[in-house]
C-alpha cells in the first residue's frame, strides 16, 4: 500500500483544470487545494457550499459563509500546468569566478 505523502496525483496546486462530470461538470479553475489522503481537490468557483458561522469576535453577527466543496480527483482533467518555481542555489555551491589569465 501506497502511503498518503507518496500518492500521486494527475494535478497540483495552481493548475488550472476543468471537471468533467457531476453537478459541475463543464465548469472551469484553478487548483486551490489537493487532499490527497482523500483523493479530492477544490478548486476555485466550483461547487460552491455554503456553511453556517456560529457567532464569533470576527463574525459578531454569525451568518451563511459561502465556500469551495471538494471534488474526487477523477472527476477533474488538467487544463494548463502551474509555472513550476526557480530553483535557488543550494547551501555551500561554490560560486563561479572568473580569474584573469597573465
Amino acid at each position: 500500500m501506497v502511503s498518503a505523502s507518496r500518492k500521486k496525483t494527475h494535478v497540483k496546486k495552481g493548475d488550472q483544470v476543468t471537471v468533467i462530470s457531476g453537478n459541475s461538470k463543464g465548469e472551469s479553475g484553478r487548483v486551490l487545494q489537493v487532499l490527497v489522503k482523500k483523493d479530492q481537490v477544490i478548486v476555485e468557483g466550483v461547487r460552491k457550499i455554503k456553511k453556517h458561522a456560529q457567532k464569533s469576535q470576527d463574525r459578531p453577527n454569525g451568518g451563511i459563509i459561502e465556500r469551495e466543496g471538494p471534488l474526487h480527483i477523477s472527476n477533474v482533467k488538467l487544463v494548463e500546468k502551474a509555472p513550476e518555481p526557480e530553483k535557488k542555489a543550494a547551501k555551500g555551491a561554490k560560486k563561479e569566478t572568473k580569474t584573469a589569465k597573465k
